[in-house]
């Protein structure tokens, strides 16, 4: 849809030590919009809705995807209004402007660096909100659902809520508010013994406009957050009546099967359609811009005609790149003009000076995302509107990617959602060939069509995380202190402090350089921290013991400036028994990172098999993430972090040969299962400060870990992933040093 000037310059922001400005002050509030027709269920805010039996509904404008949202978000808004927990339902948004996520503006705009002073606030909303709106934000990913939403969203309508019910009663009672109290969604005057339910007080509460900075409560006050409470998504997924996208199902549906150029950016040249068309239930062949779409009255026969079809792409120069070309493009790169980073102190003259230089060159290989359920997506037109049924982290944004794809106003387009079969950054709006490709096949048709990925369709087509080369050196004065530290590295992805140390050193020289290729890359789950934590930990890892220092307390020695990461570095090491009683033939390793708000480290022990593989038999995770809203969610997804992390780490490669991806599976992209998963032990280490993430950044440390106890058993530093391409001979001890 068309954005007018007006409306793109009036929610705007101004980043970098502005305000967060839009106009909001003279239109309705989202507040009486969404009660414009919401009847004996009034809403008190937008994400709050009381019905006349008590009940109160907490409206999620997140996806869920294993992460815990569905219960985390509402807990905060039911702890801050004071609800009974037994009470709460719990919905997620639809994909409407009103259901915009103003507060996911707000808070990444806060974390980097944009002030907006108190007096403000209400303007810095409204202005977040409509900038929402302009671009589709109901994202999930970042780590931001809980620290963002959850803090500054949930937790503010639902102490505003409890306010304006406070309100409500009182003048129902005819009592001053000061003699009120809340509790289990009742609000109660003890002077007079009288109580009034919050379903009965819901449609006055509402008349009233909620607070943007109602009084929150202290943690020592909290009811739910801070307690392990069970997973309100887990019932059906344990059962079976869990919906994914893959599941959607309509009346009079046609199925599509796609294959599109195996070389990125290639387009079709011919295919002959008659093979397919002669199949039992294919309906028609769709030529696509770079791919070729058979459908069918199933999926089965859709995928086999499919296959028999002669289809021949475009030959370019895409056709010739591979592997070690794309790395050899990376190493010119380095070689030529970089772009700062970051510059403190003279780290060129330091090294130069230095008693002692150190120099390594680090290499991480292209990722899939590979989640569980296939890429997919139903689409319906009909009557000049739309309706699509699939799961994604974004369905405001997806709506409006299925919008500009087909042509249509985002109003006449309807999401239905669904839950994740895995997201990881895959099912964002930006990483959507699968929806692209499904809508432009539905258009063709007046009846449902689902577009499924096969695996391997999924593997090869993916939008991969970047392959990365990072080149190290670092300088020891003559009383073996690290003095200079230089980091060049191929690519500057999000987020903007991937690649730095919390390391004291007091002279470095970041920079980096761009190069492209034709490989197409997004989102992976932690981002640059994945690539970078593995680079920066392990050269830190190098630099103890190449100037003879126990590798955990070097690094705790250069963390005097830095108590929580010092702490949660302590936190990992004693309860791991740092070289403490290990049994024969099994090394620790260690790393810390900071990602998302939040800071972990983790120790892996590890030993080395018969034939020469790595053997991780116990990682601790210990995880600072400012405080916990549920702990069993914290745990659960700082081993789904490890987890996946450590896949990555053992397993993950995509590799390129003639332009294409040359992995299609399973069987030649490798995960951890549950015979080679290690035990998890998790410390949660309590700080009090400001809520970190907790769905990524359990995954940065782990490769680091795991490479640094293999030199210790081994003395061979490991520089380029995954550790599956290697045959190590464990050696003693001592030769590592």
């Amino acid at each position: 849809m068309t954005i007018s000037r007006r409306r793109f310059i009036l929610g705007t922001t101004v980043v970098g030590g502005g305000l967060l400005i839009g106009y909001a002050s003279t239109r309705p509030s989202k507040h009486s919009i969404a009660n414009r027709d919401a009847g004996d269920q009034p809403y008190l805010t937008t994400w709050l809705r009381i019905s006349e039996d008590n009940t109160v509904t907490v409206i999620v404008p997140h996806s869920e995807m294993g992460q815990g949202i569905l219960t985390s978000l509402p807990m905060m808004a039911a702890d801050e209004m004071d609800a009974d927990w037994n009470m709460v339902h719990v919905e997620q948004a639809p994909a409407t402007d009103l259901f915009a996520n103003g507060v996911l503006v707000k808070g990444f705009a806060e974390s980097m660096g944009v002030s907006v002073p108190g007096f403000l606030n209400g303007i810095a909303s409204a202005g977040a909100m409509k900038i929402a709106e302009i671009m589709n934000m109901q994202i999930t990913g970042g780590s931001s659902s809980v620290r963002f939403t959850g803090e500054q969203g949930m937790r503010v309508a639902g102490a505003a809520a409890r306010e304006m019910l406070i309100k409500a009663a009182a003048a129902r009672l005819d009592v001053p508010e000061s003699e009120l109290s809340t509790s289990l969604s009742f609000v109660n005057h003890s002077a007079s013994g009288r109580s009034l339910s919050y379903g009965e007080l819901a449609s006055d509460a509402a008349r009233f406009e909620p607070s943007s900075t109602p009084r929150l409560k202290d943690p020592k006050d909290f009811t739910l957050m801070g307690k392990s409470i069970p997973r309100i998504d887990i019932p059906a997924k344990v059962d079976g009546t869990a919906l994914y996208g893959i599941d959607a199902e309509a009346p009079s549906m046609l199925y599509a099967a796609v294959r599109t150029s195996p070389v990125f950016g290639n387009k079709l040249s011919s295919v002959n359609a008659d093979v397919a068309l002669q199949r039992r239930g294919v309906v028609k062949v769709v030529e696509l811009e770079n791919a070729v779409a058979v459908v069918a009255d199933n999926y089965w026969r859709a995928k086999q005609a499919l296959a028999a079809l002669d289809i021949r792409f475009e030959e370019t120069e895409n056709n010739q790149v591979n592997t070690q070309s794309i790395y050899a493009q990376y190493d010119a790169a380095l070689l030529g003009e970089l772009s700062e980073d970051v510059k403190e102190g003279d780290a060129a003259a330091a090294l130069t000076d230095a008693e002692s230089v150190v120099e390594a060159t680090y290499r991480v290989p292209y990722l899939a995302h590979a989640a569980m359920e296939p890429m997919n997506c139903t689409v319906h037109f009909h009557n000049g509107k739309c309706d699509v049924w699939t799961g994604t982290q974004d369905n405001l944004g997806i709506r409006g990617r299925v919008a500009k794809i087909a042509e249509m106003d985002e109003n006449d387009v309807t999401m239905h959602a669904f839950y994740l079969g895995g997201g990881f950054g895959r099912r964002l709006p930006t990483d959507t060939n699968t929806i692209d490709q499904a809508t432009l096949i539905a258009k063709q048709f007046d009846v449902p069509v689902k577009t499924v990925w096969s695996r391997e369709d999924d593997i090869q087509q993916d939008y991969y995380r970047p392959a990365v080369t990072s080149k190290f050196r670092g300088g020891f004065d003559a009383n073996n202190q690290l003095i200079a530290w230089e980091n060049h590295y191929i690519g500057k992805n999000e987020p903007a402090e991937a690649a730095h140390t919390p390391y004291s050193i007091p002279n470095k020289d970041i920079a980096y350089a761009e190069s492209e290729t034709h490989v197409p890359f997004g989102a992976w789950r932690s981002v640059a921290h994945s690539q970078h934590t593995f680079f920066l930990e392990s050269f830190v890892d190098e630099l103890a013991h190449r100037s003879g220092q126990n590798p955990y307390q070097f690094r705790l020695n250069m963390l005097a400036d830095k108590p929580r990461h010092a702490a949660v570095l302590k936190a990992a090491a004693e309860r791991a028994g740092w070289e403490r009683n290990l049994a024969p033939g099994h090394a620790q390793g260690i790393a810390l990172q900071e990602s998302f708000g939040s800071i972990v480290a983790q120790v892996a022990e590890v030993s080395i098999t018969e034939t020469g593989q790595v053997r991780v038999h116990r990682v601790t995770c210990a995880i600072d993430c400012g405080r916990s809203i549920n702990p069993d969610t914290v745990a659960s997804q700082a081993e789904s972090g490890v987890i996946f992390g450590l896949t990555a780490a053992l397993y993950g490669e995509i590799t390129i040969d003639q332009g294409r991806v040359m992995q299609n599976n399973f069987t030649d992209y490798e995960m951890v299962t549950l015979k080679d998963a290690p035990e998890i032990d998790i410390v949660t280490v309590e700080s009090g400060e400001s809520l970190g993430g907790m769905g990524e950044p359990a995954t940065p440390p782990i490769a680091a870990a795991v490479a640094n106890a293999v030199y210790i058993l081994t003395g061979q530093r490991v520089r380029e992933l995954p550790l599956k391409n290697y045959r190590f001979t464990a050696v003693p001890n001592e030769s590592a040093v």
